[in-house]
């Protein structure tokens, strides 16, 4: 060996190397925390000359255009390709935060990755193709696959691509504690470079070097964080045994992610990042005990446990709940995809007559899948903070180490599941759920939610908004559904709830039924929930809400539930659709005292909140449910301008509003795009 080479091993060895590693890195970080993160574009811009880079489905591309930019609304998709060079008139839209709590935040997700608009594309047309080498083989694998039966899974295998399966069927594998299985890591890595070692058999320099290129070309085109990971690491492995530097497994893990963050310092904010990391270094961390078992049974289940404790903290915190049965599941899917699906997608790529068998093995387990999440053993957690997950991390590690620990975590366990009823709120959320009204009232662990909002997309707003949210603050049931009217911005997304969460009851408003509510009654006898209309009084816990109105009118507005409640001395009013006619009734019947909290009715339309109505209850505070840029004008200024002596909140400007009591008095957080 030459001086040189034992000169750098000496460096490579020493902690000195290490802790230089740890201040790059530290300085990567911050240097990237103070970088202006700004787009080339302004946003008024019209025509744009663009390469695509990905084709998705919903109409969906990927686009660079001097920088990284979403295409939606293509038209004729299956007549675009990767790597076409084409001219686009559209406009320019940023994406928004989240505008309800505990929700995904894909603006500043999008940020991270240099992505600041979307493009809504009205017309295009092709003028070049890219030259690309990257590109044009990512093109050539796409238009080889892109009519084969099983294009989804092949797309998923092959270039890393989820956009193509089903989203409930993505649901699925989520709450399966699977889908992970569906990203390009470890596992399939270390089947090509079985293939590789199989095509090249000398383990030697040169294998080495061709086997690191060919990764990287990989990586370029499937671009994912997860198998540069696994490509850090396999170099510094192999620089490690070429060199015979002798690093441990815990040091060769350290330097690997610490490279990743000098190469893409964001990543400390990405939590899939977070996810396959704590997962690999826990895995590596307890190698050699694995390796020690003697069946591969036994490896299999003790890598689940492994997986499944570590990644337990961050599955509460992202998805707010946990199945147990993903140990078993991880067990049964593993080796399905390993030795099933993956290896036969390459072999489709090679030889598209497998499509027919790669198409039933997809379905297979599709339907596997399916019938195991309809008998998962979950449980819903309330969102825990970094503080929480830190305490589950120290006690994590000390289980693994020693059993004996074990009742350490059952107990954090309970006293977090437990948590709301150590610690009682009262809160009233009012979502955003677009042109339409939703709010949950929590009051000593009862829910109560008022209207689910309602989307002519085939968005799914009850399992993407609604459920998730209610969800990450502990809540595993509503007891009551309240529809204040049956039209569809109040109740569309009803029959999704109840098939996707448990609700005890549901209390209709005065009048017939009409069409929608025919439909969830119909579901509702299904599952056997109880139902009731026209009611006058709701008992919640200590609390009661009271039904104001009960007279039955000829359309459904004025029929709208009008609810009055009072939460720890604060007094809250529910409008609903209700006209001025019914605001009239109202105020001649009862002798309403002042209001602190007023749910506007009608989306603040000019036909509700009359003057007279408004002077009678004199609400501090104001919500409007309305859509942003709506079609329908609302609110109106009319009534902005009745409103004036109260703060208005507004869902379209706010996001989700909260109003939360706590030491007796009312704290409102809101949710801004």
């Amino acid at each position: 060996m030459t001086p040189y080479l034992k000169k750098l091993r000496i460096i490579l060895r020493s902690n000195i190397f290490i802790l230089v590693l740890i201040i790059i890195t530290l300085i990567s970080i911050l240097l990237s925390s103070i970088k202006e993160r700004k787009s080339k574009y302004f946003g008024n811009e019209k025509k744009f000359i663009c390469i695509i880079e990905n084709i998705k489905n919903n109409r969906k591309i990927d686009l660079d255009c001097g920088e990284k930019i979403d295409g939606i609304g293509i038209n004729d998709i299956n007549n675009t390709h990767i790597g076409d060079i084409i001219e686009i008139k559209g406009y320019l839209k940023e994406y928004d935060n989240n505008t309800n709590f505990n929700q995904f935040n894909y603006k500043d997700y999008k940020k991270l990755n240099n992505i600041y608009f979307k493009l809504y594309i009205d017309s295009y047309k092709v003028i070049g193709e890219s030259k690309s080498i990257i590109l044009n083989i990512k093109r050539k694998i796409d238009d080889r696959i892109k009519y084969l039966k099983s294009y989804n899974y092949l797309k998923v295998f092959l270039l890393g691509d989820k956009s193509e399966i089903d989203n409930d069927q993505v649901s699925t594998y989520k709450n399966l504690g699977i889908i992970h299985l569906f990203s390009i890591s470890g596992m399939h890595l270390s089947l090509l470079l079985e293939l590789i070692e199989f095509i090249y058999k000398k383990n030697n320099i040169k294998r080495s070097i061709i086997t690191i290129i060919l990764l990287f070309i990989y990586y370029l085109i499937v671009h994912t964080v997860s198998l540069l990971r696994c490509i850090i690491f396999f170099i510094i492995k192999k620089i490690n045994q070429l060199l015979l530097i002798n690093l441990n497994r815990k040091k060769e893990l350290a330097i690997s992610v610490m490279t990743l963050i000098i190469i893409k310092p964001t990543l400390i904010y990405n939590l899939g990042f977070y996810y396959s990391t704590i997962l690999s270094i826990a895995i590596s961390l307890y190698y050699r005990k694995i390796n020690n078992l003697k069946s591969q049974f036994l490896k299999s289940f003790y890598i689940s446990i492994i997986a499944f404790l570590f990644s337990l903290p961050l599955n509460l915190y992202i998805n707010f709940e946990v199945n147990i049965l993903s140990i078993i599941n991880n067990i049964i899917f593993i080796p399905l995809i390993t030795t099933i699906l993956f290896p036969l997608s390459l072999l489709t790529l090679l030889f598209p007559f497998l499509d027919d068998l790669l198409y039933l093995s997809m379905n297979i387990i599709e339907k596997i899948s399916n019938l195991l999440v309809n008998n998962s053993f979950t449980f819903i957690f309330k969102k825990p903070d970094l503080l929480l997950i830190i305490i589950y991390y120290f006690v994590i590690s000390l289980v693994i180490n020693n059993k004996k620990y074990l009742i350490f975590l059952i107990a954090l366990l309970l006293i977090h599941y437990n948590i709301n009823v150590f610690i009682k709120e009262s809160f009233l959320l009012a979502f955003d759920v677009g042109q339409g009204d939703s709010l949950l009232i929590h009051s000593n662990n009862k829910d109560i939610l008022i209207d689910t909002g309602g989307t002519y997309s085939n968005y799914n707003m009850a399992k993407n908004i609604l459920i998730p949210t209610i969800k990450s603050f502990g809540i595993r049931k509503v007891d009551t559904l309240i529809i204040t009217h049956g039209d569809f911005d109040h109740m569309g997304e009803a029959i999704n709830l109840v098939n996707n969460f448990k609700v005890e009851k549901v209390i209709f408003n005065c009048g017939p039924y009409n069409d929608l509510e025919k439909e969830l009654i119909k579901v509702l006898d299904k599952k056997k929930i109880k139902y009731y209309s026209c009611i006058k009084e709701l008992n919640i816990d200590k609390n009661k809400l009271y039904f104001l109105q009960t007279k039955v009118y000829d359309n459904e507005n004025d029929n709208s539930n009008v609810i009055y409640t009072e939460l720890n001395g604060y007094k809250f009013m529910f409008m609903g659709d209700a006209s001025v006619t019914t605001e009239k009734e109202i105020i001649q019947k009862y002798n309403l005292p002042d209001i602190d909290v007023l749910k506007v009715g009608h989306h603040g339309s000019k036909t509700s909140s009359g003057i007279d109505f408004i002077n009678e209850i004199n609400p501090k505070y104001s919500v409007i449910s309305v859509g942003k840029e709506n079609r329908y004008g609302h609110p109106n200024k009319e009534v902005l301008n009745v409103l004036e002596d109260t703060k208005i909140y507004r869902t379209d400007q706010d996001g989700s509003i909260m109003f939360k009591i706590k030491n007796n008095k009312l704290i409102i957080e809101t949710c801004s795009p």
